[in-house]
């Protein structure tokens, strides 16, 4: 039989309130009476015990009963985003477009974080951040930046990445090229006559090599959902994993968890394209020489390990005159990243201006 879905819930030992963690802080506040208290172990810069779990065994399925769990989800039938659910919640609004969701009734059995990097920035400051992003989108609507800055909060999602580690070792076959030059006989055109004249044109010589490179890589980052185009994903890095912390859910409180939509075994894949390409550098560099020419990569992966963590980002969808705009900041830097919204108005101003300062150039150019 499945275990019944944990449920966390933080009392105030005051008023007896739910309480929720203080961004930038290691404690949990009560917005009802104001009381604090701290989170256990949750002291110092970052932490060195989080697990690495074996990858081979998780892709077996063979992962200890420790390592995963049950959990009530609601999936968003519009972005596919998947939103862990925290006691009798059954609704609610998916908080990457505003679509109204409605839980599932089952769970879903899934492996637990294994880490977290708390929120640093407050909701304040992250609705701060994307006003000052959306002041420097001078073609945006003027009516959606003042909306976005006093519009409602924004929401605290801990998002689901994997990182992986792994030791690799590389066989390559390819070709080094030199710069040489040779001096030519070339004819040009000097005024109105053909001449004779040397140049020196550089060539390239060619030969064979071969050899091995041999690299170690550590929490190699993929972002495990599908809420957020990619682009939007990679333009928060970089993350500081540093700050990583052993997960407690006292991280949670007051926050939202999405759940993982992309697999584990989609993740490694990603995460091994992710290495090749640096792979590919370390073959480039290896051979040397002016250009070079990569025919073959042999790789051996050994020694794979995973971890499943989450990282802070707020996230804001405004509808403004009938169209949906998303926007994401991370929680931890303030980076923000968005869908760009555009003024046709603010555009064909643009253009009237270009075309009169054109034509009022042209017409003095005309008069000299």
């Amino acid at each position: 039989m499945s275990a019944k879905p944990a449920q966390h819930h933080y009392p105030c030992e005051s008023c007896g309130a739910d309480l929720r963690f203080a961004p930038g802080e290691t404690q949990l506040v009560c917005d009802h009476c104001g009381h604090i208290q701290e989170i256990p172990h949750a002291t110092g810069r970052g932490t060195t015990q989080l697990v690495e779990l074996d990858l081979a065994a998780a892709l077996r399925a063979e992962l200890p009963e420790l390592e995963v769990e049950e959990q009530r989800t609601l999936s968003c039938p519009n972005c596919g985003s998947l939103i862990a659910l925290a006691g009798a919640i059954h609704a609610s609004e998916c908080p990457f477009c505003a679509t109204p969701v409605v839980a599932d009734t089952g769970t879903k059995r899934l492996i637990k974080p294994q880490g977290v990097v708390p929120f640093v920035l407050k909701e304040t400051e992250a609705r701060a951040a994307l006003g000052r992003w959306l002041g420097r989108l001078w073609f945006a609507p003027s009516g959606l930046t003042k909306y976005a800055r006093r519009g409602r909060k924004m929401t605290g999602v801990y998002a689901p990445y994997w990182t992986f580690d792994a030791q690799t070792r590389s066989q390559y076959q390819g070709q080094r090229g030199d710069y040489y030059y040779e001096t030519e006989t070339v004819m040009v055109r000097v005024n109105g006559r053909t001449e004779r004249r040397q140049q020196q044109v550089r060539k390239v010589r060619w030969h064979r090599v071969a050899g091995r490179v041999a690299r170690a890589f550590d929490d190699v980052l993929i972002y495990a959902a599908r809420s957020l185009p990619t682009p939007y994903a990679d333009a928060l890095r970089p993350w500081d994993l540093a700050k990583l912390r052993d997960y407690r859910p006292d991280y949670l409180a007051g926050f939202e968890a999405e759940g993982y939509t992309v697999e584990l075994r989609e993740g490694h894949y990603l995460a091994r394209a992710e290495m090749a390409h640096v792979i590919a550098s370390d073959v480039r560099r290896d051979i040397g020489g002016d250009e070079q020419r990569v025919d073959r990569v042999d790789t051996v992966h050994s020694d794979e390990t995973f971890k499943h963590i989450l990282l802070p980002i707020w996230t804001a969808a405004y509808k403004y005159r009938g169209r949906s705009f998303r926007f994401v900041v991370n929680g931890q830097t303030g980076a923000v990243q968005g869908e760009r919204p555009w003024s046709a108005w603010k555009i064909a101003f643009a253009v009237t201006v270009v075309v009169i300062v054109i034509a009022v150039g042209a017409y003095f150019g005309q008069q000299q």
